[in-house]
């Protein structure tokens, strides 16, 4: 949903006024159509963006749906305490599934110790959606993000194996959704999809929602990789010929240690976050996540795999 300037002058409301209005819509229709949802949530900026947008479709009600976390085992534990903290303040049924637990299973084997877990996460998430037979997992992905996730519909189908067609998917026309599916198919359904990275900080700022605090520049020792930073942990040792700096960075996006890299910033508050991200020309996942640039395609075949 777009809207001109003439459009949001007339009605008196701000752009995040009518991206807030349709997300609550879109969180309201996979509430009405969808027998068993839940909504996915990792502690990162999206989905608290998104839990803020449940409380104002749903409270003073609980959540009709449960909160899902598919952990790697290797997220920032910031992130983690974070997330568990948040689930506990909200009073919201909080469930967690682990790639480890697939892995002990032998439904996920890692080709060699050091590879990333995290298109692995695809696997554990189809596993948990037939364990709780959710029909709908709501996501924070967004269109902006990156060049496969701007195909995708806001409601987007799943098959019975998990996977993702973009030449299968439904129409959208005049705001229509269609999150119906049946047994062992799965909605994925993303109300922020037409939100930027800039709306998203903004919306952060309006709502004074807080945040893991390693979004906010600090110092941290790292390395430089591949025209990249990557920070030095017990996951992502510094190579024999690396040198180890300390650098003031933060995190754009959070995910799997192993896969996401840090921005070189002085950005310690939300309103330098938000001068930073108006002028930057690289997209959050073009700069900072490592397995989105192991190919030009490297997103949409995850994707086609099950990825979130």
């Amino acid at each position: 949903m777009f809207f001109s300037q003439q459009q949001t002058a007339r009605s008196g409301l701000s752009h995040l006024d009518w991206l807030e209005a349709e997300a609550i819509h879109i969180l309201r229709e996979v509430a009405g159509q969808c027998s068993n949802p839940a909504l996915l949530f990792s502690g990162g900026k999206d989905s608290i963006c998104l839990l803020r947008l449940a409380e104002k479709a749903f409270r003073p009600g609980r959540f009709p749906f449960p909160l899902l976390h598919i952990d790697t085992g290797h997220n920032y534990p910031e992130v983690i305490a974070f997330r568990n903290r948040k689930a506990e303040e909200l009073g919201e049924r909080l469930i967690v599934r682990s790639v480890e637990d697939s892995m002990q299973r032998g439904t996920v084997v890692l080709k060699h110790a050091d590879e990333s877990r995290n298109k692995h996460q695809s696997v554990t998430l189809l596993e948990a959606t037939e364990e709780h037979g959710f029909d709908a997992c709501i996501g924070g992905a967004r269109r902006d993000e990156e060049k496969a996730r701007a195909k995708e519909r806001i409601m987007s189908f799943r098959d019975e194996f998990g996977q993702w067609d973009p030449k299968n998917q439904r129409p959208e026309l005049w705001n229509l959704y269609n999150a119906r599916s049946h047994k062992g198919e799965n909605i994925r359904a993303f109300p922020i999809s037409n939100w930027t990275e800039l709306d998203v900080w903004q919306y952060i700022e309006r709502e004074g929602l807080e945040l893991p605090n390693i979004y906010f520049a600090h110092q941290r020792p790292v390395v430089k990789r591949n025209g990249a930073i990557v920070p030095v942990t017990d996951l992502t040792p510094a190579k024999a010929d690396e040198e180890i700096i300390n650098l003031q960075v933060r995190f754009r996006t959070v995910g799997d240690i192993t896969c996401t890299a840090p921005v070189e910033s002085d950005a310690d508050s939300i309103e330098k976050i938000i001068a930073e991200t108006a002028t930057t020309t690289i997209t959050e996942r073009g700069a900072t996540r490592l397995d989105d640039q192991a190919s030009e395609a490297a997103m949409e075949q995850r994707k086609k795999e099950g990825y979130f």
